[in-house]
């Protein structure tokens, strides 16, 4: 099974060839720039985080990631709608946004919970006093 950086820049990589595309055979300039910019930057932001110095900021990255696919969606919904990429086109590259979308969302999740454990359990046990004595 691939890793999430190697699908994301693998998705980065058939970004920049369809805003190439998209520019040179449907003459379409904007919209390209607009999904060339939040398709790649999935992929660079996966790769800020898998060098994070913390999990807090790894995670920090993962939902800048996360926030990119969304945005990457709507572009790609955007160019299918306006008749720019025809079904098969966008079908294709959909489904690797999926894939990647699911990716990303099971590791922020499981991050998060993950981190609000460590969290439970560095104060476990603890006490203080707002405890009520026994």
């Amino acid at each position: 099974m691939d890793s999430v950086e190697e699908k994301s820049q693998a998705f980065a990589v058939r970004i920049i060839k369809m805003a190439d595309y998209l520019r040179v055979v449907k003459r379409e300039f904007v919209i390209s720039n607009q999904v060339l910019r939040s398709g790649t930057s999935i992929a660079a932001n996966i790769a800020e985080a898998e060098c994070a110095h913390s999990k807090k900021d790894f995670l920090a990255k993962m939902y800048i990631a996360f926030k990119e696919c969304g945005e990457t969606k709507l572009w790609l919904n955007m160019l299918h709608k306006s008749g720019k990429l025809n079904d098969k086109e966008f079908t294709s590259i959909y489904n690797d946004w999926c894939e990647i979308n699911k990716m990303i969302s099971s590791i922020t999740k499981t991050t998060r919970e993950n981190l609000e454990k460590e969290k439970e359990e560095k104060f476990k046990g603890k006490g203080g006093d707002w405890e009520e004595e026994k």
